[in-house]
């Protein structure tokens, strides 16, 4: 491998991906089993990079993350690549570039987004994904990496209008460094365990409670209700605490 093969590796390629990657080439970025070690959100038409700024920065003062590459698209825009140390599946890598944009994109057209992995491909691999910056996107315009203090002034023509360089693509990828899976959580909502599914005969069964009740009333209801069995008003009551609407739980847990 060549140096920049090497820091593509490094930083976005699964660690199965067959070596030779630069120069033009689209290799995959997820596994077959649907896992990435990559996540592209871009801002294009117009390519205005203090829109993409936001993230850039936001990331980076507000959540402790290693700056991400800055790419031109060689059409129409500018991405940032994050590298994560390890794979994720696409689903959760999706809900984080979701956490991104409403924390700091929010108001900006979804037209003029591009998200990969969207959380539109679900749980499943899919071939097209953005190729790797270095290509020929159009006649005579190329995509490329490019340093911080560079990416403004490819607002009006986000592209270069020649290969770039690989060694001076690969010094710009050089000094970044992949995303701990730790600093990923942060902005990732929680996994919730799926809930046991109800035996077919219980002896000891739930109440029930008569009427269309919504979920809170439903378990308001069972909590006050004293002659329900106690430890199914003390289910109810936990329930209630863990979505902040435990007015009088209290007295139920004591």
């Amino acid at each position: 491998m060549n140096r920049l093969d090497t820091e593509l590796h490094r930083l976005y390629l699964p660690h199965t991906q067959p070596a030779g990657v630069a120069g033009g080439q689209k290799p995959s970025l997820s596994t077959p089993d649907g896992r990435v070690r990559t996540l592209v959100l871009g801002v294009a038409r117009p390519a205005e990079w203090d829109v993409l700024l936001r993230v850039w920065q936001g990331v980076q003062a507000d959540l402790g993350w290693p700056a991400p590459a800055i790419a031109i698209s060689g059409t129409d825009g500018h991405q940032l690549w994050f590298s994560l140390a390890e794979p994720v599946p696409l689903v959760r890598a999706a809900q984080c570039l979701s956490a991104l944009r409403e924390r700091y994109l929010h108001g900006v057209r979804p037209e003029r987004v591009l998200a990969w992995p969207s959380e539109a491909l679900g749980s499943h691999p899919v071939a097209e994904c953005p190729g790797l910056p270095g290509r020929e996107c159009q006649p005579g315009q190329w995509s490329a990496w490019v340093a911080p203090d560079l990416a403004r002034i490819f607002e009006d023509q986000p592209w270069l209008d020649m290969p770039p360089g690989a060694d001076a693509q690969a010094e710009v990828l050089a000094r970044l460094q992949p995303l701990a899976l730790a600093d990923l959580q942060r902005v990732l909502p929680p996994n919730r365990p799926t809930a046991p599914a109800p035996q077919a005969e219980a002896p000891d069964a739930p109440p029930q409670v008569a009427g269309q009740l919504g979920p809170h009333a439903f378990l308001l209801q069972v909590m006050n209700d004293p002659g329900v069995d106690m430890r199914w008003r003390m289910e109810a009551a936990k329930a209630l605490l863990s979505v902040g609407l435990g007015d009088g739980v209290d007295e139920v847990l004591k």
